[in-house]
């Protein structure tokens, strides 16, 4: 990490040991052969990938989507793994957007959902230089906005009515983390 940039880190939840989340995972490149069958079995359903991805991807998820997805000159695509290498999250970064943050189903609940977001932080503005970091999350996914704001994510803009799954509107917020200097 930049030591001119530090950024909050991930707070264990009660009854955790003090160690930071962060050390319970890694990151390593998406590969679309071995991730993107189990990156379908966490995406069950279209609302479950317009949750996921927004309106860039389509139901339903296939091998070819995520292979172009993955291929994005522009992107990095990342896996999350336990430290027994098991899979338990993806996250990507384009530009200096944070997106398609996804736990798998079985991992929830153990606060990996804020270790996989500082982890993507750190890359950001530590070796990726990143002066600022924003994403898109839905106004409804109240879990992933606490992560984000726990970790110093502000809301910048509200679309309100945005898209429509299932005939119920969803607004979205965009909301950025600033790197801060020393």
């Amino acid at each position: 990490m930049n030591p001119q940039s530090p950024i909050p880190r991930a707070t264990p939840p009660s009854g955790s040991p003090s160690t930071p989340l962060c050390g319970s995972l890694s990151l390593r490149d998406f590969r679309p052969a071995d991730d993107a069958a189990l990156l379908r079995t966490w995406v069950t359903t279209p609302a479950a990938l317009m949750t996921w991805a927004g309106p860039g991807l389509s139901w339903p998820l296939d091998d070819a989507q995520l292979a172009a997805y993955a291929a994005d000159p522009g992107r990095l695509v990342w896996t999350a793994v336990s430290p027994a290498g098991e899979p338990v999250g993806h996250v990507s970064v384009a530009g200096t957007r944070l997106g398609r943050v996804l736990i798998a189903p079985a991992a929830r609940g153990r606060g990996l959902g804020a270790a996989l977001v500082s982890l993507a932080v750190e890359r950001g503005f530590g070796e990726l230089g990143l002066p600022e970091i924003s994403l898109g999350v839905w106004a409804h996914n109240t879990a992933a906005i606490r992560i984000y704001e726990r970790l110093g994510f502000r809301t910048e803009e509200v679309l309100t009515d945005v898209e429509e799954v299932d005939g119920t509107p969803w607004t979205a917020l965009q909301m950025r983390l600033t790197a801060r200097s020393t």
